[in-house]
């Protein structure tokens, strides 16, 4: 277990420590958890990490100061969540309470939690490099809008002072940064590595960048934000991107480029780590909700290639889909088995969308020079594998692991992988929804079409709700065969850009909704680093810089909502 005490750094024997994490989650040492993946990765690096995790930013700052000055540098992240998502409705109230703090207690972390904890470091330890990631520092990179202040904000880099920010994934680029700094590495030379990001004053020397508009210009004109935003979603989806540099103050803010996505051999070593799967023995006899959803969870890959325009999974993960091996998987379903807290049952054998396990391009070198954001919109890539034959394979070893009476999927299903609007695309299609359907869920199965208005669901980079209809027909058909009572629910988003308030009226009276299990909408919150939050803050679709309508005003939104639970 890693420190996060002087207590146990001394039960340890350490007369030093090489990096110190800040995190403003409670420590679970599980790989749902990013502190706990990249802890463990430079554990075994043979790295000595200790973890704070909630400080008290409101004191003395004796939190801050426990464990001294690290070797090599602090590590900064606001937990599995960015913070002001965290802490707020899309309504902009305050939420009561915290899943991912001890018995789900709200205010253990601050607003902005990467930047209030980089300048407290940079007070305190001003020369102590200082490295920020994780979710809030990774889709804050580059000037963005921030719904919570109404306002396009610059690179969290500028805000915070941080040194460095690792976006993404962070393994392969963690473990390289490390090494530079214990190797004692200039700036310069740290500048060269991927998937990092920095400020520097004066302009930039570098070879061939990408430029951006600066954020002033930005802040001055929409369009300039709209047409940055298009060029960075498209290297961000990008194999071989260009550095992007963008203008702010009397500087810049450089990105570099990702890492090659994870092969399945480093994907497997990232997993192969002596996690404990348990919260820290500090919270012994506390509950963290959040550990409770995960504890019995299994991740298969990384990356989504669906695009949604609301979405952040593919700017922090990638498009492509990264997936470990089978034997990987198994050995830790048995290890999860095993445990004595276990009672039988996966609550999820999945990851941002389910059935991309597996998916790849059929021919790699078209994927080398692809631009698409997403290989399903507007219509499924053809060099696209679509095959589940793979993902029913594994299903089925899972299921015949001892001690596993049950293995439920709980993350989101894509079924435009497995129908068109003609039926099922290939011959593994309709098994894997019957699988599904009659094996791997516990009585409701939960999918996305998210709007049934076609004019909507373009600006969310969604399919037709036709294809919706297709699989309730196909569902429905799967129940009669089998006798069997499995629902479908419906997720819904309302007040999306290019949403009226006709929209929802008529979502919510749609035929092909009747007899179904209605309760599941929410109202659309512009997060950092999406086409949608663009479009919320500019009024300009970035893909077509073309104008869109966008429901602001506090009430009508709140129409929009009602109109949901209004028929019911």
């Amino acid at each position: 277990m890693f420190p996060t005490s002087v207590k146990e750094v001394q039960a340890l024997g350490w007369d030093y420590i090489d990096v110190i994490f800040f995190t403003g989650d409670a420590f679970v040492d599980h790989p749902s958890f990013g502190t706990a993946c990249i802890s463990r990765w430079l554990q075994k690096q043979g790295y000595r990490v200790a973890v704070v995790p909630q400080p008290n930013w409101r004191d003395d700052l004796r939190d801050f100061r426990k464990l001294g000055r690290p070797r090599l540098y602090f590590a900064v992240n606001a937990g599995a969540m960015d913070s002001m998502v965290n802490h707020y409705t899309a309504a902009k109230r305050l939420r009561h309470d915290d899943a991912y703090t001890p018995e789900g207690r709200s205010g253990a972390r601050p607003d902005r939690a990467v930047t209030v904890y980089t300048k407290i470091l940079k007070q305190l330890w001003p020369d102590v490099p200082v490295v920020i990631g994780g979710v809030e520092a990774s889709l804050r990179r580059l000037t963005h809008y921030d719904y919570w202040d109404d306002r396009l904000m610059p690179s969290i880099l500028v805000d915070s002072g941080a040194d460095w920010l690792c976006y993404g994934m962070g393994e392969k680029p963690m473990l390289q940064l490390t090494r530079a700094i214990d190797r004692g590495w200039s700036n310069r030379q740290i500048e060269q590595l991927p998937q990092i990001a920095f400020f520097r004053s004066g302009k930039n020397g570098g070879a061939d960048p990408f430029v951006l508009h600066s954020y002033e210009e930005c802040c001055k004109d929409k369009r300039a934000f709209a047409e940055n935003f298009h060029h960075i979603e498209i290297y961000a989806n990008m194999l071989h991107p260009p550095v992007l540099i963008e203008p702010v103050g009397n500087g810049y803010v450089q990105v570099n480029p990702t890492c090659e996505p994870s092969t399945t051999e480093e994907m497997d070593s990232f997993w192969d780590l002596p996690f404990t799967k348990l919260p820290h023995p500090r919270y012994k006899g506390k509950r963290i909700p959040a550990y409770d959803m995960i504890k019995d969870s299994i991740i298969t890959h990384r990356g989504c290639f669906g695009g949604c325009n609301f979405c952040t999974i593919a700017a922090h993960q990638g498009k492509f889909i990264q997936s470990r091996s089978e034997e990987s998987i198994l050995k830790e379903v048995r290890k999860l088995a095993a445990m004595p807290e276990f009672h039988g049952n996966i609550s999820d054998v999945g990851a941002p969308t389910a059935n991309m396990y597996g998916m790849t391009g059929m021919d790699p070198k078209r994927c080398e020079i692809c631009r698409r954001k997403s290989c399903l919109y507007p219509a499924p890539c053809v060099n696209l594998d679509r095959s589940h034959e793979r993902l029913l394979r594994l299903y089925e070893r899972i299921d015949s692991v001892k001690g596993v009476r049950h293995s439920y999927i709980g993350s989101g299903i894509r079924y435009d992988l497995f129908l068109d609007e003609k039926g099922f695309v290939d011959k593994t299609s309709c098994p894997y929804l019957e699988t599904v359907m009659l094996k791997h869920t516990s009585g409701r199965m939960k999918v996305a079409p998210e709007h049934t208005s076609d004019k909507v669901l373009s600006y969310m980079a969604k399919p037709s709700f036709r294809l919706f209809e297709r699989l309730r027909k196909e569902f429905d058909g799967i129940n009669r065969r089998n006798g069997t009572h499995v629902e479908l629910v419906p997720y819904f988003i309302s007040s999306h850009p290019g949403c009226t308030l006709r929209d929802m009226q008529e979502l919510a009276h749609h035929p092909a909704l009747k007899g179904i299990w209605m309760d599941q909408v929410q109202d659309f919150m512009p997060t950092p680093m999406t086409t949608s939050s663009v479009m919320f803050y500019s009024g300009i679709d970035p893909r077509t810089m073309k104008p869109v309508f966008v429901e602001r005003d506090p009430m009508r939104k709140r129409q929009q909502k009602e109109q949901f639970f209004r028929k019911k």
